[in-house]
């Protein structure tokens, strides 16, 4: 089982790859992102970039978890919704400071739903999207609990959605999902 402090060590010595996060004792590679994942987080960006100010908005960005997970993970999600200014942060956001974190999943959908899904429900992450590129669909959850979510909601195609931070704000899953 690896720890940040491993990964720092690692990393240090130039023996991990370049972009890489670490979940419950995994170094997990993040490969360099395709043309439709990279297309999707572009519009995923720019949908919330018109419903909340710039400045809360992050793109791939370590979190903090729960105190009990942080030695064995530093997550790397693609979009981090945040609900203060990222210029106050002087360290990686950490759960109170996150309203909404969002994974585009094209290769990873089993561990961005599985592994990845408990560990920010572990921390308390209030909502956190799955955007599936190959199904068209955005999995929601809500609720966070010790072992997992208590409510994920799948929304498929013309469906809209909505963050918990901007009820108010709609977008329908094909404007996210297409890759």
């Amino acid at each position: 089982m690896w720890t940040r402090e491993d990964c720092q060590r690692l990393a240090g010595m130039g023996l991990l790859p370049e972009r890489w996060e670490l979940v419950q004792g995994e170094i997990v590679s993040k490969a360099g992102t395709n043309l439709p994942h990279s297309r999707a987080a572009q519009r995923i960006l720019a949908w919330l970039m018109g419903v909340f100010s710039s400045p809360l908005l992050l793109p791939t960005c370590s979190i903090d978890v729960a105190p009990e997970d942080n030695p064995t993970s530093e997550p790397e999600p693609d979009i981090v919704l945040l609900n203060r200014p990222a210029g106050e942060l002087g360290r990686n956001p950490v759960p109170s400071d996150i309203a909404l974190l969002v994974e585009v999943s094209d290769t990873t959908l089993d561990h961005d739903l599985g592994p990845k899904a408990r560990l920010y429900a572990r921390a308390g992450i209030v909502e956190y999207w799955v955007v599936d590129l190959k199904g068209c669909r955005v999995y929601q959850h809500r609720g966070p609990e010790a072992g997992g979510y208590a409510a994920i909601e799948v929304y498929e195609d013309d469906a809209l959605l909505s963050p918990l931070a901007r009820p108010e704000a709609t977008v329908a899953v094909k404007a996210l999902a297409l890759g």
